[in-house]
């Protein structure tokens, strides 16, 4: 029976490079798959193509790409990624633009267009805000991007044509992994089970290093051997869709049930109903099973038949957070810096700044719990030293900067000790959802050769 080898390159935007490279070099593995956007990541690589349109894909792209192009030109290992955001199609430019500069020749790149509808959003502004529930219109004035959530047919169009590298904007994650399958196997599209499978495929892969236990690691309970060179995941995927999921052995951590369970699980709203622009999985109905040192064997998948709209995601300028820090030591560390929280909070009433939201942290106490659970994980009286974060959430600008300058005059204003104090004032794009009719958008493949 015929067998795919497809590696995971990225988790996430910013993800390491060195766990790509070892799977290029020692993984056999046909196809490396990038998969480097979040939810904001494209309206902000949106914001970054206004600026310039050459810009507005990744920021390492050309990092990336650097290490791996000659790997891919020597081994004739496939790359497909979401590395161009907003801009697939001067990614590929970029791309070719460097194997030029390096000699490397005989390669062909594709970049799938069609998720951005930004200027066709005027039909859609009385379409319903999932997350806001009010009409697209309500918050027209603000908005900064629409990117469709596509699926697989860019991508296998591209490899028909022969391409090398395939670069997408904003694609489903499952999507850019389960591409190469539909191809090499001639899955059809509309096999609800198999699509399933290929479903929990992508999504097993998706996040890098947490399948292979970088999620899974907790000191003193879950030991991972070598957490600092933990590897990425490989999938060796059969024609019917059975997958084993493992890694290399020049790299740490480990790939077992507990770390595929946590990877499948994590993300999802209903395990028996995880949509997708391909279809709609059910991993209820998966077996899994450890079939040797790092490799666990996967079944069972079911699927069922695609959704009728897509999901479109839309920036839109939201608000602006100020946020500064400033650290207090010594046997008095926490009822200082408790006073401190105190004199910000009555500092921002008196001189009737206006906030949103506002929070007052003690790092290391109450952030994360709040003070009922915080107190008994701690004793506040013994900590040496305790850092206030005060973060506030405003309409404008200068509101935010009134919160951050309020805690830097506790330099000098009280209580004593404070140092190290920082602060920021930045815009927030947030990021809604609307629905849109599958049959309103348009994929295309554009192609250049080196």
């Amino acid at each position: 029976m015929k067998k795919v080898r497809i590696g995971s390159g990225a988790g996430y935007a910013g993800d390491r490079i060195e766990p790509a490279v070892d799977l290029m070099l020692n993984g056999n593995i046909d196809y490396i798959v990038f998969e480097c956007l979040a939810e904001r990541t494209i309206a902000i690589a949106q914001q970054e193509k206004l600026k310039d349109p050459n810009k507005g894909y990744n920021g390492l792209l050309e990092y990336r790409f650097e290490k791996i192009l000659p790997i891919c030109s020597e081994k004739k290992i496939k790359v497909i990624t979401n590395m161009g955001a907003a801009n697939p199609l001067s990614a590929i430019k970029k791309i070719k633009s460097m194997a030029e500069s390096m000699g490397i020749k005989n390669l062909k790149l594709a970049a799938v267009l069609g998720d951005d509808i930004s200027e066709h959003l005027g039909k859609y502004l009385d379409r319903d805000i999932l997350e806001l529930g009010m009409p697209l219109k309500n918050i027209e004035d603000k908005l900064i991007s629409a990117n469709v959530y596509l699926g697989v047919d860019g991508i296998v169009e591209a490899l028909k044509n022969g391409a090398d590298i395939v670069v997408t904007g904003r694609c489903a994650d499952p999507a850019i992994f389960m591409a190469p399958l539909i191809y090499e196997f001639g899955w059809d599209v509309n096999d609800a089970d198999l699509i399933g499978k290929g479903i929990m495929i992508g999504h097993l892969l998706e996040c890098g290093a947490q399948v292979c236990g970088g999620y899974f690691a907790v000191p003193g309970y879950n030991e991972v051997k070598d957490l600092w060179n933990v590897g990425f995941p490989i999938a060796e995927v059969s024609e019917n869709g059975e997958v084993v999921i493992t890694k290399t052995e020049t790299t740490g951590g480990l790939v077992t049930t507990h770390t595929c369970k946590e990877q499948l699980i994590y993300e999802i709203h209903d395990p028996a109903n995880y949509l997708t622009p391909d279809g709609v999985a059910d991993f209820t109905t998966i077996s899994l099973k450890e079939i040797g040192e790092d490799k666990v064997l996967l079944t069972g998948a079911t699927g069922k038949e695609k959704p009728k709209t897509l999901k479109v995601s839309i920036g839109y300028r939201d608000c602006f957070i100020g946020d500064a820090g400033i650290s207090f030591g010594g046997s008095t560390a926490y009822a200082k810096a408790a006073l401190a929280g105190e004199v910000v909070k009555k500092r921002l009433e008196y001189t009737g700044v206006k906030f949103e939201e506002l929070k007052i942290d003690l790092l290391g106490v109450n952030s994360l719990y709040g003070d009922a659970i915080g107190r008994k994980l701690c004793d506040p009286s013994t900590l040496g030293e305790v850092r206030l974060r005060v973060a506030g959430r405003t309409t404008n600008k200068a509101e935010a900067t009134k919160i951050v300058n309020e805690v830097e005059t506790l330099y000098t204003n009280g209580p004593s000790g404070g140092g190290g104090v920082t602060k920021s004032v930045s815009e927030v794009v947030s990021i809604c959802s609307i629905f849109v009719p599958r049959e309103d958008i348009k994929v295309e493949v554009m192609y250049e050769e080196v």
